[in-house]
């Protein structure tokens, strides 16, 4: 309701002096009307409790506080308030050039003033125990049993101490909480709404603006994220995704919880005040993912910080657009929609950049030993962390899928996909993991030897399969993708043992027991001399994976050694009898097992401290 129009300019001490006290007044004369009668005796019963908190008039009513001083008082003056209030409503309707009016209005004047500066004072002096933080804690109905919690090792006097603590400051803000909804609902019936919004504004605007300051969230200008160096805009990034969560659960989440305690009676009122008090911090907040987003330099690891910004809003939406429903607070909403679209966008556009990346790839670059390419183990650890963000699905779900298409369906099939979570990113992923095994394909035509082309494709998609298995692109791409890819590793190590072997194995003479002893004294002089050079040429190759380094090794032992073992045993006799027919036996099967044993570790020297602690244990098998 508005304030009645009435405003004589005089004091509140001049207005007492010109109209006698109450107790002066003549009673009612018959001819006064009833309006005129409730005016008169209200006026009588409000004005010594109204006069006397006047700060105008009274050293008292300055210095004191009415709702600290005595709280039973404090209600008592807002129901006289009131009162006056209702008695000015109906003399107003009845009678507008009433006396009574004027002194009513002055009185009026006195209580606004007071519940004023009441208002600004609790607000001011409870600024610790109405901060978001405390106020959203409370709003979750947390019990003081649960509050407790942390103090869950002590004794059951700490206990009880700590617990009348808790409650003693949930006591004193609930009921700070309580007489501003009451000064406020006085004043807002009253006339006087704008006095008490102003108030609450200036006051909880600047808790919120000193709360994104703390978090440390800054308006940046567009030309300062793009010439920021790609370390500082992390930490920014970093120190955002921290504020958000706060910002969103304590701080605004907060503030709109008394927000609508305080300003309960009057829906356009809370709405006014929360948005003018939230609005410029929030808009800072949710603005700084689109800054980035458009304007950041292009790096390899700004997709992942995008995807956390992305994920950081969109797991957390249903909260900004209840907290931010009023329809003066949707640029808010906006704002933070428009972020998750650059965003996404962003993220869009970083997958392209990566895929150019890897079809720019050279193709000569390879690596000694046949290992483990560092192009292999950074495309996957960039895929392995992609498959982590479940954002993906939607900000890929409208994007072409010619990845379908251009992948032949040995190396993916629609099936795959079928049971994933996402399969527009199981088929973006598996494309980026076809490029890459392209180009390891390309990379493998550049061995001269064969035989180390395919041990180093085996290498590195084994390599693969253990960043699949080991990440949620197990669940992306499915097990029979998996089992597709570990056949193939197969096909190379067979490929790869074909080449690099054979010709061991054949040297070994199928017919010991017919051979002549100089038949038999050049086997083993042949067997001496490919088995040399072949071990000598494999102890370079390095297969990084224990599992796959053993399968290897046993496979070969196993065609090697119960041959060889065979024609050894069978001309151990003429070994014994003859010692220049010894001579020419350079190894024994065991000898034959521990040169194999110490393979595959990338060392020229059987004798390297590394290859033989680590094949130690692998050693007694193959010998055996």
């Amino acid at each position: 309701m508005k304030k009645f129009g009435f405003s004589p300019k005089r004091s509140s001490s001049s207005f007492i002096a010109h109209y006698p006290s109450p107790s002066r007044f003549a009673l009612p004369t018959p001819t006064m009307s009833f309006p005129d009668s409730v005016m008169l005796q209200t006026l009588e019963i409000a004005e010594p409790v109204i006069v006397k908190w006047d700060p105008e008039t009274s050293t008292y009513a300055k210095v004191t506080s009415l709702f600290y001083d005595n709280r039973r008082e404090a209600l008592e003056f807002i129901k006289h308030v009131n009162k006056l209030h209702k008695a000015m409503h109906s003399l107003v309707t009845e009678n507008s050039t009433s006396e009574l009016l004027i002194r009513a209005q002055h009185l009026m004047q006195i209580a606004m003033k007071r519940l004023e500066k009441e208002f600004y004072q609790i607000l001011s002096l409870n600024r610790a125990h109405l901060d978001p933080e405390s106020v959203s804690t409370r709003s979750s109905r947390t019990s003081t049993r649960s509050s407790l919690s942390d103090f869950a090792d002590e004794s059951d006097d700490e206990i009880r101490v700590a617990g009348e603590l808790i409650s003693e400051v949930e006591d004193t803000a609930e009921g700070a909480m309580a007489d501003l909804k009451l000064i406020a609902e006085c004043m807002i019936s009253s006339g006087y709404g704008k006095e008490c919004v102003n108030i609450y504004k200036v006051i909880r605007k600047s808790i919120v603006d000193e709360g994104i300051y703390k978090l440390g969230v800054e308006k940046l200008k567009a030309a300062h994220v793009h010439k920021m160096d790609w370390e500082v805009l992390d930490l920014k990034i970093k120190n955002w995704l921290a504020a958000v969560k706060i910002a969103i659960k304590t701080l605004f989440n907060g503030e709109r919880i008394l927000c609508d305690h305080v300003f309960a009676s009057s829906d356009s009122i809370r709405e006014a005040s929360y948005t003018e008090i939230t609005k410029e911090g929030a808009l800072i907040l949710f603005g700084f993912p689109e800054n980035v987003a458009k304007n950041s330099k292009k790096s390899p690891e700004r997709i992942f910080r995008t995807l956390d910004m992305y994920t950081a809003i969109a797991s957390r939406w249903p909260e900004i657009v209840s907290v931010f429903s009023f329809p003066s607070a949707s640029s808010v909403v906006n704002q933070a929609l428009n972020s998750l679209i650059k965003l996404a966008e962003s993220v869009r556009l970083d997958l392209t950049e990566f895929e150019t990346l890897l079809n720019k790839e050279s193709l000569k670059t390879t690596v000694a030993g046949a290992g483990v390419h560092r192009f292999t183990m950074e495309t996957m650890n960039y895929l392995s962390l992609l498959g982590d963000y479940s954002v993906l699905s939607d900000i890929l779900m409208d994007s072409p899928q010619t990845e379908k298409s251009l992948m032949p369906q040995t190396f993916f099939d629609e099936s795959y996909s079928d049971s994933s979570p996402s399969p527009s990113v199981s088929a973006r992923l598996a494309w980026l993991i076809f490029i890459l095994v392209c180009k390891l394909d390309g990379k493998a035509k550049h061995y001269k030897d064969v035989s180390q082309a395919y041990i180093f494709l085996a290498n590195n998609l084994q390599h693969i399969l253990s960043k699949v298995r080991s990440s949620n692109l197990r669940y992306l791409l499915g097990d029979e993708w998996i089992t597709k890819r570990e056949s193939e590793v197969k096909k190379f190590a067979a490929n790869y043992e074909r080449l690099a072997w054979s010709h061991v194995f054949d040297a070994i003479p199928k017919n010991a027991s017919a051979m002549t002893r100089e038949e038999a004294r050049d086997g083993f002089r042949k067997i001496n001399a490919v088995f040399g050079e072949a071990h000598h040429k494999q102890l370079a190759i390095v297969i990084p994976d224990g599992k796959l380094r053993d399968e290897i090794k046993v496979s070969v032992a196993r065609k090697l050694l119960p041959a060889y073992r065979e024609f050894y045993n069978a001309q151990r006799v003429e070994m014994e009898k003859d010692r220049r027919f010894a001579a020419a036996v350079k190894y024994a099967p065991e000898d034959i097992g521990n040169a194999l044993s110490d393979l595959f570790f990338g060392s020229s020297s059987v004798s390297s401290s590394a290859s033989s602690s680590s094949s130690s244990k692998s050693r007694t098998s193959i010998s055996q």
